[in-house]
């Protein structure tokens, strides 16, 4: 199980950029994290960070095939980019957007969700925690295609 996690703009200013916000903690932290409870589930994972827009999405464009799944925080671009959001479509694999701030009762302009409708599902509003929450649906969902895959194949061997 490989999961890849992919951090949008200004996310690599974490603990120092907007505390009340998005408080103390650093980007690396959030990460260290991520990698333990990665660690303790047998699973893969690997860290992306770009303030680029086409560098977000060749990153999840190089996951076709390489990943099981998607944790993104598109930061910024959630509300504008069309590009990232036909990126996750087209990988077509498990994808959780996660955002520190509840982005619901922000500014008007943070509003509109532009990768919301091509992601299996959103962590929102819980601080550097939603990426544990994101991190343990991510494993849920692996868990159950790899069941799925399974019962598939030993139905498959039962016809045979």
């Amino acid at each position: 199980m490989k999961i890849v996690v992919i951090q949008g703009p200004n996310l690599n200013m974490l603990g120092i950029r907007e505390q009340n916000i998005y408080g103390p903690m650093k980007l690396e932290q959030i990460h260290a994290q991520m990698k333990d409870v990665a660690t303790q589930n047998g699973a893969e994972i690997e860290f992306f960070q770009s303030n680029l827009e086409g560098e977000i999405v060749d990153k999840i464009q190089e996951c076709y095939g390489e990943a099981d799944g998607l944790i993104i925080n598109a930061a910024a671009y959630t509300h504008t980019s069309i590009a990232i959001r036909d990126a996750i479509s087209a990988v077509s694999l498990p994808a959780i957007e996660v955002h520190i701030s509840n982005i619901n009762r922000r500014e008007d302009f943070r509003q509109k969700n532009m990768i919301a409708p091509v992601c299996t599902s959103s962590v929102i509003g819980f601080g550097p925690f939603g990426y544990h929450l994101a991190m343990m649906g991510m494993l849920q969902i692996m868990n159950e295609i790899k069941a799925a895959q399974e019962a598939q194949a030993q139905a498959q061997q039962q016809q045979a």
